[in-house]
């Protein structure tokens, strides 16, 4: 045996370049030839509401007592030219989901949910169905750039209108069904062929610029008698530009998507390569709004990774007048719930990263179309599951506006928050925790 010392072996080191992610997916693309496509959001880490703290009232500031003072929740949408615009008791909506991405009762649970709290909820591609519409008491129709299930008389029957150009997960590039997933009432209601692969267009057919779309929204007010109130939504990318434009156009509404927000599915290199982060945004689209002078006449719904009461407080201190939620609701309906544990590890997942939505095998039964799995969603209960969660954020954000000394969420102000890094200050234009700096505005 030989008498030389041994030598401690250090832990084996991955490159953080070529990371295990980043090398499993380039032996797939060489083994398949094409790429990924999965759903949910973006999964890197990025500047989120997170990296915000409010500032609470102590002796600067004077708080509401929560038992004997009011606070505020409410807000009306669509004011600026709508004969009826909508008015929500919560600032918090459900976004656009498909019919189709989602099951039927899926989509009526969300409806069920968000009429219990006095909110909207969104169709989403493909069309309305009369589940959505008889469980909604406010529903939003959108209008996308692949006409799946639009007619005249949908527009009629809706409350608001939604123009989507663009969605945060994906801005510049159209949507993904596969074939497992487009069912007999799939197909019929957007006109397809049953089982077989659609790509949604990534731009409207009939407009090349805002001055279309200018002419487009006086249309879709024409044949909706101009009650309706008319959204345009946006993915976040040049949200100053986009938001003028919207505006400019004639829209009621703006919806802003920041890349967090997540879809049905598409690659997975537009998820986490294209747009920005929705706390980059919000800042910029409210700049465009105050620059015309249609700071709260033109109402800004934010989205993209909204999860609790505090997001949903920061996001109106910035500026919003509301936030919109997709994936937070398809959890507090019931996907990805570890009760589903060793289904999900049949499929080679686990609970909480599960985002094959695209293959139609949910066991949750919410993003499938597989009878025998739908079969799995009470919309009753999952309704009230949704309606709880919705409360909780309406709860929570009270709770932080009444430390903050306001009577209304929208109130909220950037004089009441600061931020914890340099990129959030940056972003969202509020000084850094302990200082009166914000970068790029003020002198350090």
């Amino acid at each position: 045996m030989s008498d030389a010392p041994k030598i401690p072996q250090t832990e084996p080191r991955y490159s953080a370049t070529f990371d295990k992610n980043t090398a499993a997916e380039i032996r797939r693309a060489a083994a398949t030839g094409i790429y990924d496509i999965r759903g949910a959001g973006a999964k890197r880490k990025l500047p989120h509401f997170d990296d915000l703290l409010f500032l609470g009232a102590s002796i600067s500031r004077y708080p509401l007592e929560g038992y004997r003072e009011k606070c505020g929740t409410d807000v009306i949408l669509g004011n600026r030219f709508a004969k009826k615009p909508i008015h929500l008791k919560t600032p918090v909506t459900i976004a656009g989901m498909s019919f189709g991405a989602l099951s039927g009762p899926a989509k009526e649970a969300l409806g069920r949910g968000a009429s219990a709290v006095g909110t909207s909820t969104t169709t989403g591609d493909g069309g309305m169905t009369p589940e959505e519409r008889g469980q909604s008491s406010i529903l939003v129709y959108q209008y996308l750039p692949s006409r799946y299930g639009m007619n005249p008389d949908d527009l009629r029957k809706a409350d608001a209108i939604e123009v989507v150009i663009g969605q945060g997960a994906k801005p510049g590039g159209g949507g993904m069904l596969l074939g497992q997933k487009i069912s007999d009432r799939v197909a019929k209601m957007r006109c397809l062929p049953k089982g077989v692969d659609q790509r949604s267009a990534c731009r409207h057919p009939d407009w090349t610029g805002p001055d279309d779309l200018e002419i487009k929204i006086a249309e879709i007010r024409e044949i909706t008698d101009w009650e309706k109130p008319i959204y345009v939504k946006v993915g976040a990318t040049r949200p100053y530009f986009d938001v003028a434009l919207a505006v400019k156009a004639g829209a009621d509404v703006v919806v802003l998507d920041g890349m967090q927000g997540g879809t049905a599915a598409t690659q997975e290199v537009f998820i986490e390569h294209v747009g920005i982060p929705i706390l980059a945004a919000i800042r910029p689209a409210v700049q465009a709004l105050q620059d015309l002078g249609m700071h709260r006449k033109v109402q800004l719904i934010v989205s993209g990774g909204i999860r609790n009461g505090a997001d949903v407080a920061k996001a109106l201190a910035l500026g919003a007048d509301a936030v919109a939620i997709g994936t937070a609701a398809l959890i507090a309906l019931g996907d990805n719930d570890p009760h589903l544990e060793a289904e999900y590890n049949k499929l080679g997942t686990t609970a909480g990263a599960y985002d094959d939505w695209h293959e139609g095998k949910d066991p949750a039964g919410i993003t499938t179309q597989d009878p025998e799995l739908m079969k799995r969603v009470d919309p009753v209960k999952a309704g009230r599951r949704l309606a709880n969660y919705l409360s909780v954020l309406t709860m929570e954000a009270q709770v932080i506006a009444r430390a903050c000394g306001k009577s209304h969420l929208h109130n909220l102000e950037p004089e009441d928050l600061v931020a914890l890094t340099l990129e959030a200050s940056a972003m969202a234009k509020v000084p850094l925790a302990g200082t009166n700096w914000i970068p790029g505005v003020t002198q350090f």
